[in-house]
């Protein structure tokens, strides 16, 4: 997809990633795929449909790139952001993905899900969009008048420097691969992908419905498509090619055309799929900036995309309904639970469809670990609320928590504070 000038490629770039995100926030909405409640069917009631319709989206995903970046028709090597780094945060994907399991649990459902419930009428989800959107701003912008962030302020000093530095891209494929990590990250890849597919489709039940696979495949092949659109949507000057991102860092004061607008920054113009803790963070900034094209971003664009396509969809099934906090408690969980989404889903550089999917999809170990650890964070904030709720006063937070670790087979059972129910 070449444009002969900067503002037909950008806007092809950008109604491209909002007209996917339309489609994929009505089907999430029809099909109720959640990966909270996929944490949460299989915790509590042993139900892993929803879960396998979360793996069957992250395989769609990881086969698809694999297959179009082996034929150089993905570049995930240079995506915003970096999930393939040298660097390996692995502490920041760690805590970070602690906390935002445990935020999306008490916020009712991940950035994603907010942004759902939001086009469904769900009023609790647009206190937790504002509160996320309030921290994701200000933890990679500085506070005004100021060159601080809450990254630098809260975290920097004492956790980057756990970060490890390796001597190849932090993915399995650069990893295992030596000089040959095209061929590897295609093996990987498609290996990988297919037991996750079949793990998947291994269930009867998870193949007859209908909803859980029509969700995790489109879930899966809008993060593709994303990445395939990002990656090849390019810029023909001067009897060159260029990429929207190289075009703005190295040519714009010569090739640029007088209505061309320039972006606030470079870098959201690279290969790049769903994500959605850190662009509803720009989406504040852009409202901040008073609309200005040069802070509209894929991002923006997606929060968009998938507000409206669920708030279509709820008008067409009628499921469209005003909802409110039902206590003071209810109110306080969505509150903590955005707070948590929203220095979580940073730290930890994305979230259940930031990392989960379109990360892992492109093997980084950081994502994996970030996976793994949201899974985690929500699991055992899930087991706490439901010892609790069962046993009361005589649930202390630190019995439950215990116990929690206990039913995950994180603690030997001579450990267990409170007997299972």
């Amino acid at each position: 997809m070449v444009f002969d000038s900067f503002g037909q490629a950008q806007s092809v770039f950008l109604w491209a990633g909002f007209a996917i995100a339309l489609v994929m926030g009505a089907v999430v909405n029809k099909t109720n795929f959640c990966t909270m409640g996929a944490v949460s069917d299989w915790v509590n009631m042993g139900d892993t449909g929803r879960l396998r319709a979360w793996v069957f989206a992250l395989a769609v995903a990881m086969l698809g790139v694999a297959v179009l970046e082996y034929l150089g028709l993905a570049k995930p090597d240079l995506a915003f952001p970096p999930y393939r780094s040298n660097q390996l945060v692995w502490l920041e994907n760690l805590l970070g993905g602690l906390m935002f399991g445990v935020g999306m649990t008490l916020a009712s459902g991940c950035g994603n899900k907010t942004l759902i419930r939001i086009g469904g009428g769900n009023l609790k989800s647009v206190l937790v969009f504002a509160v996320i959107a309030v921290i994701a701003y200000f933890m990679v912008n500085p506070f005004p008048g100021s060159d601080k962030t809450l990254f630098t302020v809260l975290f920097y000093d004492w956790i980057r420097p756990a970060a490890v530095m390796l001597p190849t891209k932090q993915d399995l494929g650069a990893l295992v691969g030596g000089d040959k990590p095209a061929l590897a990250r295609l093996v990987l890849g498609v290996v990988i992908a297919l037991v996750l597919m079949g793990f998947a489709l291994k269930s009867e039940d998870f193949r007859k419905n209908f909803d859980n696979v029509l969700g995790g495949l489109v879930v899966g092949l809008a993060v593709l498509a994303a990445w395939y659109v990002t990656s090849n949507v390019m810029v023909r000057a001067e009897g060159e090619t260029y990429s929207l991102q190289n075009f703005v860092a190295e040519q714009w004061d010569l090739l640029a055309a007088p209505t061309d607008v320039k972006p606030a920054q470079s870098a959201a113009l690279s290969p790049q799929s769903y994500t959605f803790i850190n662009p509803i963070g720009q989406t504040l900034g852009y409202a901040m900036g008073g609309f200005n094209k040069a802070l509209l971003t894929f991002g923006v664009m997606s929060v968009f995309g998938v507000i409206l396509g669920s708030f279509l969809w709820a008008l067409i099934s009628r499921s469209f309904k005003i909802e409110w906090f039902a206590s003071v408690r209810d109110f306080v969980n969505h509150l903590v639970g955005g707070i948590l989404m929203g220095f979580g889903g940073v730290l930890a550089m994305g979230c259940t469809i930031g990392q989960a999917v379109t990360g892992v999809s492109t093997l980084a170990v950081g994502s994996i670990i970030t996976f793994i650890a949201i899974v985690l964070g929500s699991a055992i904030t899930m087991k706490i609320q439901y010892y609790k709720m069962v046993y009361e006063a005589e649930a202390t937070f630190l019995k439950a928590f215990v116990t929690a670790l206990v039913d995950l087979k994180l603690l030997p059972a001579a450990l267990r504070k409170l007997e299972a129910v």
